[in-house]
């Protein structure tokens, strides 16, 4: 399958970094939002993104010229023309992805593929939306795209091999190095990561340690290079419990409960660093 031309569903920072990562493939990119403002805030972002590939050595100008030139961007993906693959990266929200699918299936030529860049959405789902459930699959980038090198393509129970495989190469054209998860709630990396972001939250609630020192404990202690709290705060507090409420629904166990003290904060509006507060004041 051609994959030469996608659209891009969604302009914040994972619509942008993943419209980069395409453009600096060689991937004609249509970038779409239905939010003016955060439309151009993408646009712009991908733009700053590739300068300062240039300014390192790792982009040559005229590389740069010619990406830009292939960014078109829209307000509505009925504008895009002649796609082969559409990915979805808006809010962690069913319903809402549900209804851009049904909008991409009419977009997306006879033939092409529909991806959805969900952390925690079962695939079969999503693609339960479409007429093509055969064409859809999970593409979930890590954040920031631009620097994390994995992604995890997720099998719906449709799927075709045709599909997965175009889906891979076009992974590894952009960089990108592809692990393979089965359908179920979290997939590998947040199936993961999650309970130890939420058992962090456990920690600090129970007085075990400040926040200071649950995260310098695991940094110094187990070599990562975020703390667990800090790292919550950066992926947004809110996408951290809207997971675990996934996880703990779909795998019906009590260990997946989410912390009651990262849903308080949450109900303050205390996202983590999108908002200037979490578990940390930015």
């Amino acid at each position: 399958m051609a994959t030469e031309h996608i659209v891009v569903v969604g302009a914040g920072q994972m619509g942008a970094g993943i419209a980069q990562v395409a453009l600096q493939a060689g991937i004609r990119v249509s970038l779409v939002d239905v939010n003016k403002d955060g439309l151009a805030k993408g646009a712009d972002r991908i733009k700053a993104g590739l300068k300062k590939l240039v300014e390192k050595g790792k982009l040559d100008a005229a590389k740069q010229q010619a990406a830009e030139a292939n960014l078109s961007t829209f307000t509505s993906a009925r504008d895009a023309k002649d796609v082969d693959v559409a990915i979805e990266a808006v809010t962690e929200n069913e319903d809402l992805k549900r209804r851009i699918f049904l909008e991409l299936d009419e977009v997306v030529r006879p033939g092409g593929i529909l991806a959805t860049n969900t952390s925690s959405i079962p695939i079969t789902r999503i693609a339960a939306a479409t007429k093509r459930p055969e064409s859809v699959i999970g593409m979930h980038f890590m954040n920031p795209v631009p620097v994390m090198q994995l992604v995890e393509l997720i099998r719906g129970a449709a799927t075709s091999d045709e599909t997965y495989a175009t889906i891979r190469a076009m992974a590894e054209r952009m960089g990108k190095t592809t692990v393979v998860s089965k359908d179920y709630p979290g997939f590998i990396v947040n199936r993961i990561l999650i309970p130890m972001l939420n058992e962090a939250c456990f920690a600090l609630m129970e007085g075990l340690g400040t926040a200071e020192d649950i995260d310098t404990a695991m940094k110094l202690g187990t070599n990562q290079p975020m703390g667990p709290l800090q790292l919550a705060d950066f992926i947004g507090l809110d996408t951290v419990l809207y997971i675990a409420e996934v996880l703990h629904k779909g795998l019906g166990d009590s260990k997946y409960r989410p912390c009651p003290l990262l849903r308080q904060y949450v109900d303050a509006g205390w996202y983590g660093k999108k908002s200037g507060r979490g578990f940390y004041k930015y």
